[in-house]
């Protein structure tokens, strides 16, 4: 029953402009606008196909209509298949669809390379003395945060329902891994300083729903599959944190993609890991530094976050045995998920500082700590806090991330390939193939259709309902052997 998982990753960068005119919607516009206008085309994005207020639960909210489009900040489509614009006062990167947990970690850290190429863009366009800096992090510190959403295709046939029950506590756990740290808690009716896991636990306030940016659910039910809807779900996942650290964004797409297969394969029963208040543990294992907090369950038993999480690991383990990780892509991918994922909860077991170069929490807990020592300090000290946030900061001379030596997964080439170019398994590789070729002749794109204007009386809608369709295998022929987008299309419809 399970299928394979075509993955992505949408992030909101934080954004702050140093100089007089702070206007984070203005400059997320300026920002996108600088980067696209040094390319050779710009292409709008189609809001004709978006349906955000249909709940997967079985119902459409009122006000369920298309968003409004505002026509003066930028919406549009690269050539590598992503999707960049602005969005509440961000500028946000959709990753295209990717067929494997590296080539979705790839097309994240194409994105941040943007972001880089965008600030520099952007500087020469502002006034001297101003200068707009991008932060890959999820808070503000003044009650607000911004998200980075994990996207995963699930075969349809699997009831709603059922997918929340099995993944929330799989979700409330992996923030061991997943988190990237955060000075200061913004639990609502809660103060305290110190540190924490996560950046976004602490605004997590229902079970289930389809709210994106308040009263935030751990399983979000939007119902909006940009795929054939009687096949496919799109399970829109909002509860990670934006990860600088390449192993951890390995984890969290590949043990995500993993545990879903195994509940679409009903392998997984949530029976036995059913949390009796899973908001309040979600809170609870981002606060807790020593890993040691116990979980109630629904039966009445309780377990830490860490002994749930290799329970599922051994679970997970069996089902590669057994039924193997093809869903996953080619098989050495799967195993090093597992690997990983191994190795990750030895060291938060025995020794969580030996993951430094692995997860982003321990790296920024150790620097942190290290400053706390040399100059005396508490959490609470401003300095504690300027440091939290220059570890996201993009800026090559100022991250601090960027000098920890944090271990790498993906060559610089291939990042800087997928910069501009779209993967070669999914339906992106179309989408960005078309951009390339064919800039003048399309009038909007999607995720599952682009708008050509061929000269005639109509405009052409290509649709991509299948995301594996559109590949470089299935039509990579096409683009050296047509010489218009009207034989493209006579050859697609042949």
């Amino acid at each position: 029953m399970s299928v394979q998982k075509v993955l992505g990753i949408e992030t909101e960068y934080g954004i702050h402009v140093l100089g007089p005119n702070n206007n984070p919607t203005a400059a997320s516009s300026l920002l996108i606008n600088a980067y696209v206008n040094g390319l050779a085309s710009r292409v709008n994005w189609d809001f004709d196909d978006e349906a955000p207020h249909r709940d997967a639960r079985g119902f459409i909210h009122n006000g369920g209509m298309a968003p409004i489009v505002d026509s003066h900040l930028f919406n549009t489509v690269l050539t590598n298949g992503a999707r960049y614009y602005v969005d509440h006062a961000h500028p946000e990167y959709s990753s295209p669809e990717c067929s494997t947990v590296l080539e979705a970690l790839a097309y994240d850290r194409a994105g941040e390379v943007i972001l880089q190429r965008s600030m520099a863009a952007a500087s020469k366009l502002l006034p001297p003395g101003e200068e707009i800096v991008i932060y890959k992090n999820n808070s503000d510190g003044k009650g607000n945060s911004y998200g980075c959403h994990e996207n995963y295709l699930v075969a349809r046939a699997i009831p709603f329902a059922q997918l929340a029950r099995d993944f929330t506590p799989f979700l409330v756990t992996r923030q061991l891994f997943t988190g990237s740290g955060k000075v200061g808690c913004e639990e609502v009716g809660t103060q305290r300083s110190g540190f924490e896991l996560t950046q976004r636990a602490d605004f997590f306030e229902e079970e289930v729903g389809l709210e994106t940016t308040m009263r935030r659910p751990i399983i979000n039910s939007r119902d909006e599959p940009h795929a054939d809807p009687n096949s496919y779900r799109r399970l829109h996942v909002i509860t990670g944190d934006a990860n600088l650290a390449e192993v951890a964004t390995l984890l969290k797409l590949g043990t995500s993609a993993l545990m879903l297969t195994m509940i679409e394969d009903g392998v997984f029963d949530a029976g036995n890991f059913a949390l009796a208040s899973p908001v309040k543990a979600m809170h609870d294992v981002s606060h807790d530094l020593a890993l040691s907090v116990k979980l109630e369950l629904a039966d009445g038993a309780t377990v830490t976050a860490l002994e749930l999480q290799w329970e599922i690991y051994e679970l997970a383990r069996t089902y590669a045995d057994s039924h193997g990780l093809s869903p996953l892509g080619p098989p050495a991918i799967g195993q090093l998920v597992l690997e990983r994922w191994e190795q990750v909860l030895n060291g938060l077991e025995h020794d969580p500082t030996t993951l430094k170069d692995q997860l982003d929490w321990v790296a920024k807990y150790e620097l942190i700590n290290a400053y706390r020592e040399r100059h005396n300090c508490g959490f609470d000290d401003p300095r504690i806090s300027a440091l939290d946030l220059q570890y996201h900061d993009l800026r090559p001379d100022k991250s601090l991330f960027a000098r920890l030596g944090t271990e790498r997964l993906i060559d610089v080439a291939e990042v800087d390939a997928a910069v501009s170019n779209p993967p070669r398994t999914t339906r992106a590789y179309f989408r960005g193939e078309c951009l390339r070729h064919f800039p003048e002749s399309i009038v909007a794109a999607n995720w599952d259709s682009i708008i050509f204007d061929t000269g005639e009386t109509a405009l052409r809608r290509i649709p991509m309902m299948d995301p594996l369709r559109g590949s470089a295998a299935h039509v990579g022929t096409l683009f050296d052997e047509c010489k218009s987008p009207a034989e493209l299309i006579a050859r697609l419809e042949g």
